[in-house]
């Protein structure tokens, strides 16, 4: 993939030499950089858009001075600055971060072929390209469990190379991480959205000048340089995000979070993942958790849908090594002796789960199938 006019196109806008750009994905796959105007925003230097995960998708207005912020302060949480590898689409702001890390850095990233999606075969060829002695390189948890599946040496033999896998997107089941680490790869977790230049937290702890918070009803409240501006064209929406407070600028997430005496920061899951069945407050994020621990599941999705009876009725959408009649007959059983009253009503399986092309899970439409399934039983 030619990434030349888009890094050209972004080191001009980073250094106002040219206008504000967002970078799109042309019908033939090829990656353009767009000129945008953005009226009232100084400084703009990238729109990136929301991924759409809960909702039509926001234009965010990240400027030159937040960008550098959170460059910046990836590498002091790296411990140094090197060469990127690109292995997520370009058009998604863990996408976008790898070219401004690479222009701040002085580093020429390289990127992968992804014309025919993401394979490990793909990804250990373009990682074999890299040239620098420091590198990295950033994963949603569906592309690692991939890697870590492949049985080629050679994967595993690059995977280790990288002095740092950024992993997020989303949560990253224990087991993957164990594996990961047992396998010797340098995993670190992120948390962070578009708003606030992707990934801000790094396995818990806010990077350099970025803060956390929680409000009186236990959302995570993000802050720092590295907050965006706010949403182009869409001011309400801004103003319900975003707010000022003693000089700081902050971002409202959707997410639930706990903070340590430390100032670690789990996060709980959404807040809109609080599922009322039959009166019961039931955790989405719990529950998937629980199933994402059986045997031969590898990942799963847990969500609330319409219920005569229930009012809110606990579905899953899982995906399982073996589909079987008697394996997923075993593992329902499963289900209800771990969980409960809180076991899913209806389950869901398949091979993987629905996925955006930023390889993040596709809310709306798992929780659109599931709602079929329910009312269909």
């Amino acid at each position: 993939m030619n990434i030349d006019p888009v890094l050209k196109a972004l080191a001009a806008a980073l250094h106002d030499e040219g206008p504000a750009v967002e970078i799109v994905i042309l019908e033939d796959g090829t990656p353009a950089a767009v000129p945008v105007e953005t009226p009232g925003f100084e400084d703009a230097a990238v729109v990136v858009r929301t991924s759409g995960s809960t909702g039509t998708p926001k234009a965010t207005v990240l400027t030159v001075d937040e960008l550098a912020a959170s460059s910046m302060a990836t590498a002091i949480a790296l411990r140094g600055e090197g060469q990127w590898l690109l292995a997520l689409p370009l058009q998604y702001v863990a996408g976008v971060q790898v070219l401004v890390r690479s222009l701040f850095a002085g580093t020429r990233p390289w990127a992968m072929d992804l014309s025919n999606g993401f394979t490990p075969e793909a990804f250990t060829a373009a990682a074999e390209e890299l040239t620098d002695t420091i590198r990295f390189t950033s994963l949603v948890p569906t592309q690692l469990q991939r890697l870590l599946d492949s049985p080629s040496p050679r994967t595993l033999a690059v995977l280790r190379r990288f002095n740092a896998i950024l992993l997020g997107g989303a949560p990253a089941r224990a087991a993957l991480l164990d594996a990961a680490r047992e396998a010797g790869l340098k995993v670190v977790t992120t948390y962070g959205s578009a708003e606030t230049c992707g990934g801000c937290v790094y396995d818990g702890s806010p990077l350099d000048g970025v803060r956390v918070m929680l409000d009186d009803d236990g959302l995570v409240l993000l802050g720092g340089d590295t907050v965006a501006s706010g949403y182009l064209d869409a001011p309400e929406a801004t103003a319900e995000a975003f707010f000022e407070e003693d000089g700081t600028r902050w971002y409202r997430t959707n997410d639930l979070g706990e903070l340590a005496p430390d100032g670690t920061l789990t996060v709980l899951g959404r807040a809109d993942d609080v599922i009322i069945t039959g009166g019961v407050k039931a955790s989405a994020a719990f529950i998937q958790a629980e199933l994402e621990k059986f045997d031969g599941v590898t990942a799963a999705f847990v969500a609330g849908v319409p219920s005569r009876e229930w009012g809110q009725a606990v579905a899953a959408y899982v995906a399982v090594e073996d589909s079987s009649p008697e394996s997923i007959a075993d593992y329902k059983a499963h289900c209800q002796e771990s969980l409960g009253n809180l076991a899913p009503k209806t389950v869901l399986t398949t091979d993987g789960l629905i996925l955006l092309p930023n390889g993040k899970p596709d809310r709306l439409a798992m929780i659109e199938l599931l709602t079929e399934v329910h009312q269909g039983e």
